[in-house]
């Protein structure tokens, strides 16, 4: 059964940072394409920064480029969202999406607040 936890979300002054956690189980991230999407209040789910399967390719939307860094760890099965110098419009629920051709996973979520 796949399972994917996102951990790391918090309340967090602008300017501040956080660093999510995505851990899987019941498949080997190395398999897996990743990506971490965000959702605000009243907004669609928006896809923020993207790794490709063998973790040399990321892509990230032009709100966060500079400012995150999506990376992986194979050993621990975890995928990471870095986030520096946090601005109030990054608040949103942020999820983890893990795809291989038709599969695709999600984690649950996990929120971040940037306000002062």
């Amino acid at each position: 059964q796949v399972q994917l936890v996102e951990s790391g979300g918090g309340l967090v002054q602008p300017g501040g940072s956080l660093r999510l956690s995505c851990l899987a189980s019941g498949i080997n991230i190395r398999d897996y394409g990743w990506n971490w999407y965000r959702q605000a209040p009243g907004s669609e789910r928006e896809v923020v920064a993207a790794l490709g399967r063998h973790g040399n390719i990321t892509n990230y939307a032009d709100s966060v480029k500079g400012r995150f860094t999506i990376s992986k760890d194979n050993a621990d099965n975890i995928v990471y969202l870095q986030m520096i110098e946090l601005k109030p419009e990054d608040t949103a629920v942020y999820y983890c999406n893990g795809r291989r051709f038709f599969n695709s996973y999600w984690g649950q979520g996990t929120q971040v607040i940037v306000s002062s």
